[in-house]
């Protein structure tokens, strides 16, 4: 399996500190945002990883990661220009000739995962597989409706009023019909295409598999959670409450 982290986009609720750097390469704690995601797919056993970068930035990105041998002897990053931001979904179609026949697990760029992946990429077959997570404010994410057998109903983006408060994090996996499947995907009315229809697409053909994430989850776009995320992080290196 291959995998892709999409770090473009311009950040605009980070400004003014997106003015000089992408939000991806922002501090969290002691390290670059761009290291966890990062970490999260080399530790599931991802050694080829395509970075979706935007333009302005690119050299930021070559200077820090390079090649990705000092992440690893087996470890090889490529780099992806997205001139401008299409959606999440745009991400399998920028990535198509990196994607080739295998199967791929793509995370945001800005998502902080406490969860280990590895055992739902190595049994990853066929489909797809996306993941669920409780949360206070659902409405500013996809969310995903359970019925009483724990099967998947629904499946909204942004929606006004939730269904439930089941979030679906910024972690996909795909078979590689997903590049096809994206480009069939009509843009929504803020001209994007959204990861929701690829979603909906799977859920459509009997093949989307839901699993729950568990440990904390940052979505760290903002000022608050970016914040967050650097304090949790903190105590956890430093062992607090141990």
């Amino acid at each position: 399996m291959k995998g892709i982290i999409l770090a473009g986009g311009h950040a605009t609720r980070l400004r003014p500190l997106t003015k000089m750097t992408s939000k991806q390469l922002l501090p969290v704690y002691n390290k670059p945002m761009i290291y966890y995601p990062l970490t999260t797919l080399l530790n599931a056993g991802i050694k080829e990883i395509l970075l979706i970068i935007a333009p302005e930035y690119a050299g930021h990105f070559l200077h820090l990661l390079g090649s990705g041998r000092e992440f690893g002897p087996d470890v090889k990053f490529s780099y992806e220009i997205q001139d401008s931001p299409r959606g999440l979904a745009d991400a399998f179609i920028v990535g198509e000739n990196f994607i080739g026949d295998e199967s791929v697990a793509m995370i945001l760029g800005d998502n902080i995962f406490e969860h280990d992946f590895s055992e739902d990429i190595r049994t990853f077959e066929r489909g797809g597989r996306i993941f669920a997570i409780e949360v206070p404010d659902p409405e500013r994410f996809g969310v995903v409706e359970f019925d009483e057998n724990n099967k998947v109903i629904s499946i909204e983006e942004k929606p006004k009023v939730p269904k439930s408060r089941f979030a679906i994090p910024g972690l996909y996996i795909f078979d590689n019909r997903v590049v096809d499947f994206a480009k069939g995907v009509k843009p929504s009315a803020r001209g994007e295409i959204e990861i929701v229809d690829l979603h909906r697409r799977y859920l459509d053909l009997g093949e989307l598999d839901v699993r729950r994430v568990e440990g904390k989850w940052f979505d760290a776009g903002t000022f608050d959670s970016l914040l967050d995320a650097g304090n949790f992080l903190r105590e956890k290196e430093n062992g607090a409450g141990k």
